[in-house]
């Protein structure tokens, strides 16, 4: 896919001439193409590159898209529809951004509608929906066609009132008759000519409004204040509101101040002023009641203006100077140091030299949770020109980042992968910390992309540097640094007088075989806990499994509950008392006893973050434990509370799955546990063993900061395993050499190219011949050597689709990868064009994870 994104200016002589102009439009559909839409005349002038417009997309569909090119050519194939609206007169999206998601779909074989889609905040995107309105023709008195009960209460809702053309959404027509099944009365009226659907847009982007109040103009004046003091006298309650508003508002020492006022609210709901005495005041005109438009991200006084100053160490120092001096000669640089190096602090020092030569810059981190600390030390540094974006922030608030990224209001940003399609289009520096972590990489839907990825080729388009910062860096960042084409900077010591930590393995068979267990500890992770808690030091305990228990089985019969629609076992909760899928959310009832056979000897097997965190509650019952997984964090700001407990030392012992692992900087921690090593290590994936070290060294590194000497403990029941003794020497170099080889000489990334394509039905054996054919066709064109399937996964069916895997190598090199994708493009149409494949799913994955 080749775009150009091009303005055709008219000539001024033939703009005269009523120029006939036609705009390139991205629909937010999944199209293997733009569509090309006819600009009015009378709207000419008002038509913007990357700016919204309405078009008709089919017989009825009104779709707001995303204009890609405005030129002078009419499409070949088909007549070209008018525009209907432009919504914007001034860009939403950027030109980088246009070039940038041409190359995310070609790159990652999805649609530019699935990037759009993607991209977008969804409150961006103006929807659609269905509106009932009364038929013009219709006249109750001489209509030909009696009404049901129901109909008619339906044609009543939408006589009343004054309103002309008075018209109900789907879900008040529901609301109107009381029930559930209300289609078929609307259907009926329809076919009736009593009412007609029609399509309204609405932009769903509403901006933050609070209503405030002000002491009227005329009474600013001190002499008329005196005479208003006087008329209050006798009415105390109106006299401590005005009172309490002077408090607030310095009325005489600045005239502005009053003309800003301060939120209702703030008067309303103080103790001891009445509300009605407010009202009243309003009422007669000494206060005065407006609306303003405020930003959903105030700021505190102290944080306008950055207030926070460091000094880098010696050490700190030549390390950023060595980056500094990398970018000189290259444009990506990779900063390998240590767990708790002091990374964040150089990142801050070259975000101030970015800002000061007027750039923008994006921070990126692989987790939510990871920003609640990271924010904090930047909000005190960059104050009012950082901005913050990720997923648990609403729809508007999103928005209001976009546009402040539009406007230059935010100058860094911080967010998780998302964050990549912002639009920037000045931007000096991205900084992608904790670039080696799978989080960065998105799943489903398409596109598939990977925010490390779109973030070096964004930073390519924009001519500026990015900075990749790990303690374990992905073997391919790692390859392409030793092979000259990243720059290398390395930090070898942790930040101040803290050394590393000691890291003990413990084998789970010995205790599990001398009976020492306890519960899911074994005797020495559960005495350096308690030494742990006896110093008033904190402790992270490490599970890779969140809920109660993996299944629960029937002693009796041998029956484990199945998920109805995917092929794995349900997962205990014991809070909710309920057994559910993390594949698709399907949850059921605890069962009193076996439903096969009847028996109540139903167990639980196995154990996940829940279940430590209760044993911990029953054998430590004086620490205060608290759990950090999927289930715990749902809510908006329930990571920044789970932290904010655990650095003021209110908890004692965290439990958490890999969130715990991803870059939080505790001073007080000693102590991290990793409770069940084997599950990481045996999976069946050729990353398995860089995952596993990557995750026990950076889940290690949460220890001993502040100059506290930490400690480790893995419990594995495979000590022998040859990863282990990397993890506890820290020796990343040897670790990369034996993996390098490793994928070598089995033909894996880095040396070769992987895509992973997924056939998904509802049937399994109409899903079973579409991969035939698929890969057939990808042999065909790529060779059998290239071609690796069809065979189902490990988990064979997800959300009632049966699943076939077809696994592509290719070669890196650029000519040969483009031309392979365009073959694998044209193998996926073959499919796509039979018949009795038309309801199979296709999924490509570029570079999976």
């Amino acid at each position: 896919m080749s775009l150009s994104f091009d303005f055709v200016q008219p000539a001024p002589e033939a703009a005269a001439d009523r120029v006939t102009l036609f705009a390139d439009v991205i629909l937010p559909l999944p199209l293997p193409r733009l569509y090309t839409y006819r600009v009015p005349f009378e709207l000419n002038d008002q038509v913007v590159i990357g700016g919204r417009v309405l078009v008709q997309f089919g017989a009825k569909r009104t779709l707001s898209c995303i204009v890609a090119a405005v030129h002078q050519t009419p499409p070949a194939a088909y007549q070209a529809k008018y525009i209907l609206e432009f919504i914007d007169d001034a860009p939403v999206v950027t030109q980088p951004q246009l070039k940038l998601f041409a190359w995310i779909a070609e790159y990652y074989l999805c649609t530019l509608g699935e990037v759009i889609n993607a991209a977008l905040p969804s409150a961006l995107k103006l929807s659609s929906e269905s509106r009932v309105q009364l038929h013009p023709a219709f006249e109750p008195d001489t209509h030909p066609y009696p009404l049901g009960e129901q109909e008619q209460k339906v044609v009543d809702a939408l006589s009343s009132g004054q309103e002309e053309g008075k018209s109900l959404t789907f879900t008040e027509v529901g609301e109107v008759l009381g029930i559930a099944s209300f289609h078929k009365y609307i259907k009926s009226l329809m076919q009736k000519d009593v009412v007609f659907l029609f399509e309204h847009l609405k932009d769903k982007y509403a901006p933050k409004v609070v209503k405030k109040v002000r002491l009227a103009h005329r009474y600013v004046a001190e002499a008329a204040l005196e005479e208003l003091f006087g008329q209050l006298a006798s009415k105390a309650k109106q006299l401590d509101v005005v009172m309490r508003y002077l408090q607030r508002v310095p009325v005489y020492q600045n005239e502005h101040a009053n003309h800003r006022g301060m939120d209702k609210a703030a008067l309303t709901s103080a103790p001891h002023l009445s509300p009605s005495a407010v009202n009243t005041l309003i009422k007669n005109g000494i206060l005065e009641q407006f609306d303003q438009i405020v930003s959903r991200f105030p700021l505190d006084e102290d944080d306008a203006e950055a207030n926070m100053h460091f000094t880098l160490t010696d050490t700190q120092v030549e390390a950023r100077d060595a980056v500094m001096r990398e970018f000189q000669a290259k444009d990506i640089v990779l900063l390998h140091g240590v767990t708790g190096a002091g990374k964040t602090e150089i990142y801050i020092d070259l975000i101030k030299q970015a800002l000061d030569g007027g750039g923008q810059v994006l921070y990126l981190l692989p987790e939510i949770a990871l920003t609640a600390q990271i924010v904090t030390r930047l909000m005190r540094v960059f104050g009012s020109r950082l901005g913050v974006y990720h997923s648990k922030f609403s729809d508007n608030e999103r928005v209001e980042v976009w546009n402040g990224v539009l406007s230059g209001r935010f100058q860094v940003v911080v967010g998780v992968r998302s964050a990549v399609f912002l639009p920037f289009d000045n931007l000096a520096l991205t900084i992608v910390d904790e670039e080696h972590e799978s989080s960065y990489k998105q799943y489903d839907p398409a596109p598939r992309y990977n925010a490390r990825e779109v973030a070096l080729m964004m930073a390519h388009f924009q001519g500026s540097k990015t900075l990749l910062g790990s303690a374990t860096p992905a073997v391919e960042t790692y390859y392409q640094a030793r092979a000259g084409r990243y720059g290398l900077v390395s930090l070898t010591k942790r930040f101040g007088e803290a050394g590393l930590p000691e890291i003990v393995l413990v084998d789970t068979r010995k205790s599990r075989e001398q009976k020492t267990m306890l519960n899911h500890f074994t005797p020495e992770l559960m005495a350096e806990m308690e030494s742990k808690l006896a110093q008033q030091e904190q402790v992270i305990l490490f599970q890779n499994r969140r809920g109660y228990a993996p299944f629960i089985n029937c002693l009796d019969c041998g029956w484990i509950p199945k998920c109805t629609n995917c092929a794995v076992s349900l997962s205990y909760h014991k809070q909710a008392h309920e057994l559910r899928c993390h594949y698709c959310g399907h949850h059921d009832r605890m069962p009193t006893q076996c439903p096969a056979c009847g028996s109540r000897n139903v167990k639980t097997v196995g154990f996940g973050t829940e279940k430590i965190e209760d044993d911990l509650k029953v054998m430590l019952p004086a620490a205060q434990v608290q759990r950090m997984d999927l289930d715990t964090t749902r809510a908006k700001n329930s990571y920044q509370q789970i932290i904010s407990d655990f650095e003021q030392q209110k908890t004692n012992i965290l439990v958490g799955t890999q969130m715990v692992t991803k870059g939080l900087d505790f001073a007080n921690v000693s102590l991290v546990g990793i409770i069940n090593a084997d599950s990481i290590i045996h999976y069946p994936d050729f990353r398995a063993h860089e995952r596993a070290f990557q995750m026990f060294v950076q889940v290690s590194g949460r220890a001993g900061r502040k100059g506290k000497k930490g400690r480790v403990i893995i419990q594995t029941a495979d000590p022998e395993q040859v990863i282990f003794d990397k993890v506890m020497r820290n020796d990343y170099l040897e670790f990369y050499e034996y993996e390098i080889t490793q994928r070598r000489e089995h033909g894996y990334p880095p040396f070769m190219r992987i895509i992973r394509l997924t056939v998904k039905h509802v049937d399994v054996t109409v899903g079973e011949r579409a991969a035939l054919l698929l890969t057939q066709e990808l042999v065909d064109r790529l060779g059998r050597e290239a071609v690796l399937g069809p065979e189902a996964p490990y988990i064979f069916r997800i959300r009632n689709f049966y699943l076939q895997e077809i696994t592509v190598k290719l070669s890196r090199e650029h000519t040969v990868l483009k031309a392979a994708k365009a073959d694998i493009m044209a193998a996926l149409d073959v499919v796509r064009d039979q018949k009795e494949f038309k309801q199979v799913r296709l999924a490509a994955d570029v570079d999976p994870m």
